[in-house]
């Protein structure tokens, strides 16, 4: 029996279909036993015998640009992109427009083609064969004459030359959520197709010897279209193929355990009968699985092999996709070196999709544990490309990447050498939310994952430690190896989402206020405020939700389960914190550093848990700590944080309002005594004729740091020291009192947000009659003589903090007193508008202090980003009060002056003014750019330079026109009014004085400005420019001038620009762009030109 079957098994494998696909001859060469990648370039179609051949003028070869005649076709409005496409009556039954339309369940439509199938063969493949060509985009039919008469070759052919498309686009590739859904229905019918011809249709070498050939054909077609739809149908049904063969391997191994069990039994109790029909059946599976492994190395080799390196990225992507699926479902025959290696060489692709493609193949395969030991060959040959491709410039390659990092590292430890572990560390810090994400994973599997076998420690008093101790411990000394400590929080955003060690808050503070047993390590200090920092920023992103600044794009709105996950971790942080928080405030408050960090946990309470828990000592033993903190430190962020932290407490809607209420008074009031004790001690002094000592000096500029800086947050209009702090402002001022600079700048500080506490006092709390009026014109009082002495100070101080200080203070306090109180009529009497000095005494300070070179090379790089956006913070505050219509659109005549000089420096701020300076108003908008080039252009004329000097300052100043007349955009008519004003303000510099006054038969001396101003003639429209030519003569008094010397060339040239650049624009009927009065002289129109000045 045992020969029995040998021997049929034989004759099945010698087979005649067998032998029918075993007869096509492929030369693999280097394909099959190299192992280096392919070249670079993406080879075309390979032309094969029997292949189409290219017809004379195919309309859509990707060799041949694609020419429309006539005007182009309209873009339709996305809802008639989204119906369905018109379809003529004689083809609605089609294969084509029933999947289509997707209306009918594809089961039923392959069920009805399968019963055509039955009854007629030869029409029913033809509907199939023109399923395929329809899908492609080509409108061509297959008649009968044509099946019978043509090979596929010559029916493809045919249909090239009948593919009338002229759009370049065929359905996989056009819009809509039609054609969106076509493409998922193309696949799943070839899927069904042959899920529901595997029992009969599928093995009558019929049916998929035509399909195959066909869509061979098709494959290899220069047709775009064609080469696209084939490819992808041939690879699903290579994917259908494969789950048919799954199928088979089940049944046979299923077979093949029943027939050996029943030939095993005893020949009294073998059923003859039985083992007959399992044996046949046996065999039938049998030839049935070659069959389909012969149909999937034929397509593999016929369309795969060639395919894998088309020109289309598109192409190249679904290759790459479906290998992955033959792999993971049907391993035991594609999960091959020879077949791997594909993957491996087109990992270098170009296309970033490519790349992802086939990265996304290969995760699953080593995710599998019953697969991970047929990659070890794979693994050693491309292991440093794949680590490389965790740097790729494509994001979610990056991500891809290091995930299949991540999972050969599971897969093998000894797999990755150091150096490639490396190159993922500092990922975690990457700006890339996704990608940082990623590696934090990586983290977790190599270094923090917990070990089960490890001891159980304890502290000094026998509290058990956590398990995640010791992984606490490398994350610090990581943190701290990194030397990237200002990005703590990036580091935890990295890991918070995948490794419950972030939100182990007791374990955080067990290090930090558990004594360690003896034999356990302590932390040092640097560890200690490592550990402090990242703590504090796993208890902000916990409470909040909210990734840190920079990663990643603006937050979705938080779905109501993301919600209740951070009410539930900001109960459990509160619920531990205000329990732990005065011992570790205690603990650390002479550390700045520490205490700065431990002091920011508290603003992510949920305070009315105090009052819950009947946590009251603990919240009284928090604020105990607090005078003492501000006593002792003088460190502007512990300052900071602590005047934050109060502000968060002394809020009214929580009971313990009245508590932490009391010990903010008394801090303010510890602060302002000192304040007065030092102040009146060092008056003393100077008045006296004696020298201060440091401790005198340290006695006034403590408490004027301290008030400064809590001032932001609290006021101190119940101590009234606003006068005596202002007194101190002028006295410094005066020089008739000695001080450091930083007791003027903490004055100045003081001040400002003592108008603010002032006015947010009469708007919450009014006071009714005369009590009102008094506040009102006592901030009023104030206002004027804090203003006034700012502008002394930026406009005279030779002291450049001051001067910084007071700019800084101007500019907001003219933000926040603006035109925005009159609504409020209590408060109509604060506003307060800047007078023209003031104005100039700003610009002044921008021009001197913002567009300057820098002039001290000693700086390092971190000093220079520091003065960097010092400075762009001074030109964001000048840029508001006019983007706010604070001041007069001409101040930005020095910003926009300076745009491309300072480009690298400004150029995101300018531009922003630029834009929001013209939505307030167009005209005015252009008559600053035409004020800022003529103040350019009277600069450039002043240099003493040499001729060369000259010329690159007007070369700078045509480049600086053209980047304004690209800002007005394409739009001549909504432009209309401020190009012809523009062009108006031009010509009026270029003509004033029309005489020189130094040779008064010589041109006029700003003549030249005319060649700037040509650069903006194009945005003219046909009428306009006539217009604006006989406003140039009018000036003028004359045409063109008879003197042809070089000094005239600038009118040449812009009245050329006027004259023959008619055509450019169409003639579109509006106002006219200027308006003249009847029987005018020339007087009252010369005052006419200089009106509005003050734009």
């Amino acid at each position: 029996m045992d020969e029995e079957v040998s021997n049929t098994r034989r004759s099945v494998r010698s087979s005649t279909r067998a032998q029918t696909f075993a007869t096509i001859a492929f030369d693999l060469g280097a394909l099959t036993d190299g192992d280096s990648p392919p070249p670079p370039n993406h080879a075309p179609p390979r032309r094969r015998a029997g292949a189409p051949q290219r017809s004379p003028s195919p309309p859509m070869l990707e060799e041949q640009p694609i020419k429309k005649k006539g005007r182009p076709a309209k873009r339709q409005p996305q809802k008639q992109q989204d119906a369905l496409p018109d379809i003529p009556p004689e083809e609605e039954g089609s294969l084509y427009h029933m999947v289509l339309q997707g209306k009918a369940s594809l089961p039923a439509i392959v069920y009805d083609w399968m019963e055509n199938y039955k009854n007629n063969k030869e029409d029913a493949l033809r509907e199939l064969m023109q399923f395929f060509i329809s899908a492609s985009g080509c409108k061509g039919k297959i008649t009968r004459d044509m099946q019978t008469q043509m090979e596929h070759a010559t029916i493809i052919r045919k249909m090239t030359e009948l593919f009338d498309e002229e759009s370049g686009e065929y359905p996989l590739i056009m819009a809509g959520v039609v054609y969106k859904k076509f493409r998922n229905g193309f696949c799943d019918f070839v899927q069904t197709l042959v899920k529901q011809c595997q029992y009969s249709i599928l093995y009558d070498q019929y049916m998929m010897d035509n399909v195959i050939s066909l869509l061979l054909g098709l494959s290899d077609s220069q047709v775009r279209a064609f080469r696209h739809t084939a490819t992808l149908a041939g690879m699903k049904l290579m994917t259908a193929l494969v789950d048919v063969a799954l199928t088979v391997s089940v049944n046979l191994d299923n077979t093949t355990r029943q027939y050996e069990a029943e030939r095993q039994k005893s020949k009294e109790k073998r059923a003859s009968d039985r083992m007959d029909t399992l044996l046949q059946r046996l065999q039938e599976l049998e030839e049935n699985m070659d069959e389909i492994k012969n149909m999937l190395n034929y397509m593999f080799k016929s369309v795969f092999m060639h395919r894998y390196r088309d020109t289309l990225p598109e192409i190249r992507s679904i290759c790459m996709q479906e290998i992955g699926v033959w792999m993971r479902k049907f391993h035991s025959m594609f999960l091959d070196d020879s077949y791997l290696k594909y993957i491996g060489w087109t990992l270098h692709d170009k296309i970033g999709e490519v790349r992802l493609k086939c990265l996304q193949s290969l995760l699953p395969l080593y995710e599998a544990e019953e697969l991970k030991g047929k990659l070890e060959l794979f693994t050693s040959k491309f292991r440093e490309r794949i680590v490389n491709m965790a740097l790729d410039k494509e994001p979610e390659v990056a991500v891809q990447a290091v995930k299949l990092v991540t999972a050969i590292y599971k897969y093998s430890r000894h797999a990755l050498e150091d150096k490639d572990c490396e190159a993922l560390y500092e990922l975690v810090y990457s700006s890339h939310r996704a990608i940082a994400q990623a590696a934090g994973e990586f983290l977790n599997e190599r270094f923090f994952s917990i070990d089960e076998n490890a001891p159980i420690v304890t502290s000094r008093r026998g509290k058990k430690r956590s398990p995640h101790t010791p992984l606490l411990r490398d994350l610090v000394c990581f943190f701290i190896e990194s030397e990237l400590h200002e990005h703590g929080a990036y580091l935890v955003d990295s890991l918070i989402e995948s490794h419950p060690m972030m939100k182990d808050w007791e374990c955080m503070t067990d290090l930090l206020v558990e004594e360690p047993e003896e034999g356990e390590e302590p932390l040092d200090s640097k560890q200690e405020v490592s550990l402090i920092e990242i703590m504090v920023c796993c208890v902000r992103q916990a409470a909040t939700g909210e990734p840190p600044v920079g990663r990643g794009v603006v937050r979705k709105v938080m779905s109501n389960k993301e919600q209740k996950q951070i009410l539930e971790d900001r109960c459990k942080l509160t619920e531990h914190f205000i329990a732990t928080i005065p011992a570790l405030v205690s603990k650390y408050r002479n550390d700045p550093l520490k205490i700065a960090n431990l002091l920011i946990i508290p603003q992510y309470f949920d305070l009315e848990m105090y009052t819950k828990l009947r946590q009251e000592k603990s919240l009284d033993a928090f604020l105990k700590l607090l005078p003492d903190i501000v006593e002792k430190h003088n460190r502007p962020e512990v300052l900071e944080t602590c005047a934050k932290t109060l502000e968060t407490f002394c809020n009214d809607e929580y009971a313990i309002y009245s508590k932490c209420n009391i010990a903010r008074t008394a801090i303010l009031d510890k602060i302002v005594v000192y304040l007065k004790e030092g102040l009146d001690a060092y008056i003393s002094l100077v008045e006296g004729a004696e020298e201060p000592n440091e401790d005198e000096i340290y006695a006034v500029d403590s408490p004027l740091l301290k008030a400064s800086i809590l001032s932001t947050s609290h006021s101190f209009g119940h101590w009234d020291v606003w006068n005596q702090i202002f007194d101190l402002i002028k006295k410094i001022e005066e020089n008739t009192l000695p001080l450091p600079e930083t007791c003027m700048v903490y004055s100045i500080r003081f001040c400002y947000y003592g108008l603010l506490w002032d006015l947010e006092n009469i708007e919450e709390n009014p006071e009714r009659g005369s009590a009102r009026q008094e506040q009102v014109e006592n901030l009023r009082a104030r206002l004027h003589l804090y203003m006034g002495m700012m502008y002394k100070i930026v406009s005279s101080s030779q002291v450049v903090s001051y001067r910084e200080e007071a700019y800084l203070s101007i500019c907001d306090t003219l933000v926040i007193f603006s035109k925005q109180l009159i609504s409020n009529p209590i408060l109509a009497p604060l506003v307060y508008e800047a007078e023209p000095v003031l104005i100039g005494a700003l610009n002044h300070f921008i021009n001197h202090f913002v567009f300057m070179d820098p002039d001290d090379e000693r700086l390092d790089d971190h000093a220079r980003i520091e003065e960097l956006h010092k400075r762009r913070n001074f030109l964001s505050s000048f840029c508001k009060l006019i983007v706010y219509n604070m001041f007069p659109s001409k101040s930005a005549s020095d910003v926009f002056k300076n745009y491309l000089k300072f480009y690298d420096q400004y150029g995101d701020i300018v531009k922003m003014t630029l834009s929001k300076t013209r939505e307030n108003n167009k005209v005015n908008s252009a008559r600053t750019m035409v004020l800022s080039l003529s103040t350019a252009f009277t600069e450039a004329k002043a240099l003493e330079g040499t001729r060369k000097q000259q010329n690159e300052a007007m070369t700078a100043l045509k480049e600086l026109a053209k980047r304004f007349a690209l800002s007005f955009g394409l739009d001549a008519v909504k432009n209309r009014e401020a190009v012809t004003a523009l062009h108006r303000e031009g010509i009026l510099f270029a003509v004033t004085p029309l005489e020189n006054p130094d040779d008064p038969t010589g041109t006029p001396p700003n003549i030249g400005f005319l060649e700037i101003v040509a650069e903006f003639t194009n945005k003219l429209l046909k009428q306009d420019k006539k217009i604006v030519l006989q406003y140039l003569d009018k000036r003028l008094g004359f045409g063109v001038p008879s003197s042809r010397n070089d000094e005239w060339q600038s009118l040449i040239v812009y009245r050329n620009g006027l004259i023959h650049g008619e055509g450019d624009g169409a003639p579109v009927p509006s106002k006219r762009a200027y308006h003249r009065k009847k029987n005018e002289t020339d007087d009252e129109e010369d005052q006419d030109d200089y009106e509005d000045l003050d734009y």
